[in-house]
C-alpha cells in the first residue's frame, strides 16, 4: 500500500534514482540536489510502498512579479514515479497531498509546467487565463498552468512567474 510522507534524509539516494529513471537523465535529480541544499522553504514528499520510495514530488518558491507588486507561491517540479509504478496512482497521491499541505500553509497559488492532459484533473488551468506568464520563452500556454488556492490574495495579480535559478539548467 502506498503512503505519502515528507522526504527524510535517508530517502535522498532513492529520490535521486526515482528521478533519474523517470526522466531518463540526471538533470532533474541534479536540480533537486541543488534545491535541497539551497532552498529550506521547499516541500519534498515521497510515495513509499513498504520501505521502498516509488515516487517523489518537489514544491519550491515561485514569485509572480507584476504591476501590483510581487507575490510568492510555490512551483510544482519535478514530480516523478518509477517507470514500473507509473499509472498506479502514486503520482496523483503526491500531487493531492502537496496541494493539501500547501493550502493548509496559506500558499496563494501553485504553478506547474507540465502535461496539459494530466494537471487539469487536480484543478490546474492555463496561467494565461489569469494574466500570468512564464519567465522562459516558448513555453506553450496549455503547458504552463496555475492553481489558485487563495482567490482573495490573488485578486488582480498578474505578471511573470519566476522560478528559482536552479531550474534554468533544465530549460
Amino acid at each position: 500500500m502506498i503512503e505519502i510522507r515528507m522526504e527524510r534524509p535517508e530517502d535522498i539516494s532513492a529520490v535521486r534514482i526515482v528521478n533519474e529513471l523517470a526522466f531518463g537523465q540526471p538533470t532533474e535529480a541534479d536540480i533537486i540536489d541543488g534545491l535541497r541544499m539551497n532552498c529550506p522553504d521547499s516541500l519534498s514528499l515521497v510515495a513509499v510502498d513498504g520501505d521502498a520510495v516509488v515516487g517523489h514530488i518537489l514544491f519550491t518558491p515561485v514569485v509572480i512579479d507584476g504591476p501590483g507588486g510581487t507575490i510568492s507561491g510555490m512551483g510544482l517540479a519535478p514530480m516523478a514515479v518509477l517507470p514500473e509504478r507509473q499509472r498506479q496512482g502514486a503520482g496523483s497521491m503526491l500531487v493531492r497531498e502537496g496541494i493539501e499541505l500547501l493550502g493548509q500553509r496559506g500558499c496563494p497559488f501553485i504553478i506547474v509546467l507540465g502535461h496539459p492532459e494530466y494537471y487539469p484533473h487536480f484543478g490546474f488551468e492555463p496561467a494565461c487565463f489569469h494574466g500570468i506568464t512564464c519567465q522562459w520563452e516558448g513555453v506553450p500556454d496549455e503547458a504552463f498552468m496555475v492553481m489558485i488556492l487563495d482567490r482573495g490574495m490573488m485578486e488582480g495579480v498578474s505578471g511573470v512567474a519566476c522560478y528559482l535559478d536552479e531550474f534554468d539548467e533544465a530549460v
